[in-house]
Formats: structure tokens, C-alpha cells, sequence
């Protein structure tokens, strides 16, 4: 608690991207003075995880997440893991990712000659990525950021063989509470976002209620994802209080009781956080 403000951290975000290349000192004092102490800024392939560090050496409140994103793997190099692991090294870098495993958009739905065969080959890929950065986390005790799009049971099922090792937080998760319950019993995490605010997202206030306090973050995927009232908006990581709001009258708790337990749940999750300089 600052003052009377509950606070908050937004565990996701993309400072680096050119939305916010105006006014980014503007979007993070606006942040400060809605109570949102830490932001995380989440790389999406090596350029944007340099520039997630950067902006973190630069914002006290900044921490870094550096890895490569599932939809991005056509531009990926084979091995990832030797440039991974020097950026991991960096004190204001919390964990790996956003990598994981998406579905959604497959080449065959995407170009007018893509075949089944080019589907496989892009999973492959994506496979190959993500276990690379499953493996870096492993070697430089990090934790990972999860995406997953349409492919639940191929990430829950890759990620098994680092239980115990590396924890992974859902984020975005949109899933049932019956998928979030098989997240938590592997001993990772889900994150929501202002979809939880969106008139027709009752799944997802389902899943909330149902998910205990203790075993959730709030984000926003900032530039995405903008909670009601800024529905269609550009987002911002200051959005995280509306969030926070609305949660909070799901779960039936105070303020002051999820920011308790969701900014201790981030402090255990990204480790570095408490000792980052």
C-alpha cells in the first residue's frame, strides 16, 4: 500500500513497441500515479528483448522478460539459446519469454497455397523454439512466459518434462477453470488481462472466481487489451487498476488484499525483482 492506494504490478507488457514511442515517459508516470509500482516490458524475438533491457536499465520500475515469440519462429535462428542466455544473465531480466506454442493462425489459413505439410513444419519450428527457451530458463533459474493459442495440451504436454524446474505463467489466459486447474496442478501460474472486463468474457470471471488468490497475476498486454471503459483504445500498463477493480469484485476481496497477494505472487514468480538494482 502507497498511501491509501492499493498497488499493483503489470506483470506483461510491450513498452518497446511504437506505440508508446511518443510518449512512453508520459504512459509509465501515468502508470505511478494509478498505483502500478513494476511493469515487466516482454520481448518477442532478440531486437525487442534488447530493447525490453534497455528500457529497463533506463525506468527504475522496468524489468525485462527476453525470448521469442510462438508466431514470430519463421524469422527465428536455429539456435537460440547461446544469444538467450547472455541477455538472461542481465540483473533486471525476470524470466523467459513470451514463448510457448500458437495455433491459431496456420499457414494454410494464412496463404492461398499453404498445405498441411507447411502447418507441421511451423509447429516443428515453434517446438524447437520453445524447448530451446525451456531450456535456457532451466539452466539460468528463470521462470517462463507462456503463450498459448489454440495448442492447451501440446504446451501443457512440453512443458512436463521441467516440472519442478521451471514454472511457467499462463498469460493472457482466457482458458476454463477446468484448463486452469491442470496449469495449476503442474505448479505454474495464469494471468488475466481487461478481457476480464468485456461484457461477453463470462468464461473468463468464471475461471477468476475459481482460480485461488495466491495463484494469479494481473496484466495488460499493453499495447492490447484495453479494459473497459478504454475498450479499443491503445492500452496502457495504468489500465492494470481498472483491472484490478474488477477482479477484485469477482473474487469478493479488497483491494488491498489481491494487491497483497498478487504482487507477492509476481515477487515469488520473478524472483529477480526483489534483488534487481
Amino acid at each position: 500500500m502507497e498511501g491509501n492506494m492499493a498497488v499493483f504490478y503489470d506483470t506483461h507488457a510491450h513498452l518497446d513497441y511504437p506505440d508508446y514511442a511518443q510518449d512512453l515517459q508520459q504512459v509509465i508516470a501515468r502508470s505511478e500515479a494509478a498505483g502500478i509500482t513494476k511493469i515487466i516490458s516482454i520481448g518477442t524475438d532478440l531486437e525487442s528483448s534488447r530493447r525490453a533491457i534497455e528500457l529497463a536499465e533506463q525506468f527504475p520500475g522496468v524489468y525485462a522478460a527476453v525470448g521469442w515469440h510462438p508466431t514470430n519462429v519463421e524469422e527465428a535462428p536455429d539456435d537460440l539459446r547461446p544469444a538467450l542466455r547472455l541477455l538472461a544473465n542481465h540483473p533486471k531480466v525476470v524470466a523467459i519469454g513470451e514463448t510457448g506454442l500458437d495455433y491459431y493462425r496456420l499457414p494454410s489459413t494464412q496463404q492461398e497455397k499453404g498445405t498441411p505439410e507447411d502447418d507441421e513444419r511451423y509447429k516443428k519450428k515453434q517446438a524447437a523454439i520453445f524447448q530451446q527457451q525451456l531450456e535456457v530458463a532451466a539452466e539460468c533459474g528463470l521462470n517462463c512466459i507462456i503463450h498459448t493459442r489454440s495448442s492447451l495440451e501440446d504446451t501443457l504436454k512440453q512443458m512436463e518434462p521441467f516440472i519442478g524446474r521451471v514454472k511457467g505463467v499462463f498469460h493472457c489466459f482466457v482458458d476454463n477453470p477446468a484448463a486452469m486447474q491442470r496449469v495449476l496442478q503442474m505448479g505454474s501460474l495464469v494471468s488475466f488481462t481487461g478481457i476480464a472486463t468485456f461484457k461477453n468474457a463470462q468464461t473468463v470471471r468464471d475461471t477468476i472466481a475459481a482460480t485461488p488468490l495466491g495463484k494469479f497475476m494481473l496484466e495488460t498486454d499493453s499495447p492490447y487489451l484495453a479494459p473497459v471503459p478504454y475498450r479499443g483504445k491503445r492500452c496502457e500498463p495504468g489500465y492494470v487498476k481498472e483491472i484490478s477493480e474488477l477482479v477484485a469484485s469477482v473474487k469478493e476481496c479488497s483491494l488491498e488484499e489481491l494487491s497483497r497477494a498478487t504482487c507477492a505472487t509476481a515477487a515469488g514468480f520473478f524472483h529477480k525483482i526483489s534483488t534487481a538494482s
